[in-house]
This record gives C-alpha cells, sequence and structure tokens, in this order.
C-alpha cells in the first residue's frame, strides 16, 4: 500500500476505540449499550467532550444526533458518522467505528487547514440500532420519521420513547423538527465494518458499496386442527409444522429460480400451538425476512413466496394469513461518491473490492436526500453484533485514510 495522500492520527483514533468499547461492556466481553440507555447516555456526553476539546462546534439537534461540525459558515456539508448505539451483547465496532473515524477525518481537516467548499459534520445517529424501531434519528434528519411513530414507539422492557427521551433532557414529539434542508447536504459517507464474510474470506480491505439491501418481513400465520398426536392417523391431519416444513423446503428454490447472489431468505422465529409433545399442531406462527438490492427482485420474490404458500395450504388443508411487518426499500449509493471513493483507493494503492451491503445503515436514509455511500472494512470470520466481532487495526487505518482523502476531495 502506497502512502496515504493525507493521513490520520492513528494513534488518537485507536485511543478513542479502546475507550468508547469500555462503556456499557459486562463481564460476558459484550456491550450493552442499547439507545438512550444509561450506558448510551454515558458514551453520548464523552463524544460530546471529545468535539469539544477536539476544538469542533458541538451540535445536538431535536432527534438528539449529535455532531461534530468544521466550517458550518459555508452553505452545505459533507456529512461522515454512524450510531453509538448497539444490540445487547454487541461487538465494539459496529456503528461506533463509523461515529469515531468520522470525528478523526473532520479533526484531522482541521488541523490540515485546508481550503473547502463545503463545510464537514460528524455525527452519531439516534437509535440505529432498533430499541425503538431502528434508524430513528437519519430518518428524522432527513424528514422520514413521521409523528405517529414517535408516539407509538415502545422498547421490549416497556420504556416509551416519549420516556426514554424526556429522561435525557428532550421532548421526542420534536423529533421530526430535526429534519435538514437537503440543500444544506452535499454529501454523505458511512463508514462500516461489512458485518459479514466476504472481504475477510478473498483478503480485501476495503469494500466499495453499490448498493443497500432492501427488504420486506412477514407474519406468517398457517392454521390447521390440533388433535391427538397417537390416534389421528397421518393422512388425515390438518397439520401446521407440515405446511412449515414444506414451505421451508421451497426457500432456496425459489431464490434460484428468481432471485439474485444478492437475495437472502430467512425464516427466524417459529412458533407452534399449542406447543404440547402429544397433540399435533394446529396453528403456526413464523417470520419470513427476504432481502435483495433490486426493487424489482424482491417484488418478484415476494409474489414467488405467496404463491408458495397458498400451494403449502392448500396441499394441507390450512388457512394462511399474512402480515406484513416491515417493508424497506433497495438503496442505490450515488455513481458519483462511489467513483469519488474508488478514485481515492487508486491513488492510496489499495485494494477494493465492489459489493453490496446486506445489512440496513443510517446510509439508507440518507440516499433519500443527498448523494451517498459507504465503506467498508473486515469483519473477521464474518462475525458481528457479538462479544467475537473484529477488525485488524491496520484494515481500519486504511478504511479511514480513504474515509479521509474521500471527504476531502468530496469538500473541496
Amino acid at each position: 500500500m502506497m502512502p496515504a495522500l493525507n493521513s490520520i492520527n492513528s494513534t488518537r483514533l485507536q485511543h478513542r476505540i479502546q475507550t468508547l468499547a469500555e462503556i456499557g461492556r459486562k463481564p460476558d466481553g459484550g456491550i450493552y449499550r442499547m439507545a438512550l440507555s444509561p450506558a448510551d447516555l454515558e458514551a453520548r456526553a464523552w463524544l460530546g467532550n471529545e468535539i469539544t476539546t477536539a476544538g469542533l462546534e458541538l451540535h445536538t439537534d431535536l432527534a438528539a444526533n449529535i455532531s461534530a461540525r468544521w466550517r458550518s459558515d459555508l452553505p452545505s456539508t459533507v456529512m461522515s458518522g454512524s450510531h453509538l448505539d448497539s444490540v445487547p451483547g454487541a461487538g465494539h465496532l459496529d456503528g461506533a467505528l463509523g461515529v469515531l473515524t468520522a470525528l478523526e477525518c473532520v479533526q484531522r481537516i482541521k488541523e490540515l487547514d485546508l481550503p473547502l467548499k463545503h463545510g464537514l459534520e460528524a455525527i452519531a445517529f439516534t437509535d440505529e440500532e432498533g430499541r425503538f424501531g431502528g434508524m430513528l434519528g437519519s430518518q428524522a434528519l432527513t424528514g422520514q420519521l413521521s409523528p405517529g411513530v414517535v408516539l407509538s414507539a415502545r422498547a421490549l422492557d416497556g420504556e416509551t420513547l416519549v420516556e426514554a427521551m424526556a429522561k435525557a433532557g428532550f421532548d421526542a414529539q420534536q423529533m421530526p423538527l430535526a429534519e435538514r434542508d437537503p440543500l444544506t447536504l452535499h454529501a454523505f459517507v458511512e463508514m462500516h465494518i461489512e458485518q459479514g464474510p466476504v472481504l475477510d474470506s478473498i483478503n480485501c480491505p476495503i469494500g466499495i458499496v453499490q448498493a443497500i439491501t432492501g427488504l420486506f418481513k412477514w407474519e406468517v400465520t398457517l392454521e390447521g386442527e390440533s388433535n391427538h398426536a397417537g390416534t389421528t392417523p397421518m393422512e388425515m391431519r390438518r397439520d401446521a409444522f407440515q405446511g412449515v416444513v414444506d414451505f421451508a423446503g421451497q426457500l432456496q428454490r425459489i431464490l434460484d429460480e428468481y432471485g439474485t447472489r444478492n437475495s437472502r431468505a430467512t425464516i427466524g422465529k417459529l412458533q407452534l400451538f399449542p406447543g404440547a409433545a402429544n397433540v399435533v399442531p394446529g396453528k403456526a406462527v413464523f417470520t419470513l425476512e427476504v432481502r435483495d438490492t433490486d426493487p424489482a427482485i424482491l417484488a418478484q420474490l415476494a409474489d414467488a413466496y405467496q404463491r408458495s404458500l397458498f400451494a403449502v395450504a392448500r396441499q394441507h388443508d390450512l388457512v394462511k394469513h399474512v402480515a406484513v411487518l416491515s417493508e424497506l426499500p433497495p438503496a442505490p449509493c450515488s455513481e458519483q461518491v462511489v467513483a469519488t471513493i474508488r478514485q481515492q483507493a487508486g491513488a492510496m494503492g489499495l485494494a477494493h473490492h465492489t459489493m453490496p451491503s446486506g445489512a440496513a445503515h443510517d446510509c439508507q436514509m440518507l440516499t433519500q436526500v443527498t448523494q451517498a455511500g459507504m465503506i467498508f472494512v473486515p469483519s473477521k470470520g464474518g462475525k458481528s453484533h457479538s462479544p467475537h466481532e473484529w477488525t485488524a487495526f491496520k484494515d481500519i487505518e486504511a478504511g479511514a485514510n480513504l474515509l479521509l482523502n474521500t471527504l476531502i476531495s468530496l469538500a473541496s
């Protein structure tokens, strides 16, 4: 690898990563920094102190998004960032790496005193991971957060978003007012761990994201008839579980026929009723989540899975019901931002791999209002949402230097 055109302060970045990794860590090694929890609020306070110590402008909006700004006097900004909150038992890099590399880059650009056409902003978005629904801060900033969602959002522990925001000193009902004028957002770039095995398996330090996956998530109910497991002949049963088994056997065939290599289908949760060893299950409830980066492919897959469910229900004399839990459209990244990242990687002599993002990210929201893109760094063994989440610092450093030079190019 050739020397970076401009370089971050690696020691400073590594120290911040190590410091933040201890906030919310429990004895099992996992990080428990769920959105607006005491650990998350501690991390936010720490970040605010880092921003002011760096001589940057600290800004917190009505959605509790925290920003470090440089040259906010300019009419538009180049933004970079991610999230501080985590899932329970998380690793130390998911989201946090994107926030800390963004902060390091903005601070370094300030120190380099480069002439800029656009300001710089590092941002930590509120509740990306979904304690209250997911990507709330980035939805608010991009005008996609509805008041109804704010008022109805509730965590699994029973705390409402309104209550949690109030404890943090905010009025949740004002969150949608955090919307930015798109004309003030020149570009957005998010650096993130891949959270998958691809880059690690091909020994490549950089992934350049072309598109972020869309998805649909269903809750499927198949209803038959509960009956005695010993006295009901197999051919006379209306066994809801047999319907699930037959449908699950079609998942891969349908992907092969209608999907692409970017397609994914998962049955992640299954409940049988009444749930007794000696009773034929009369009802089965399961989730189906399907992902792809092409909206037309997603539509084809949805149609194919509906037809498969209809056939299974008819074969086993079951009644089917499909409830749509969520839908998220795919988000193509900006060709200009992708080209800029690729150009800077080439100038730095960095090997890189163009790829989709199979996970949703805050960047997905930003693609709706500005030119946006993502940089991935490898996840060792593809592990994430786990204490075993790991990325070698040499890859973090390479990604951070690529982010730095990409932001400079976009802001100059």
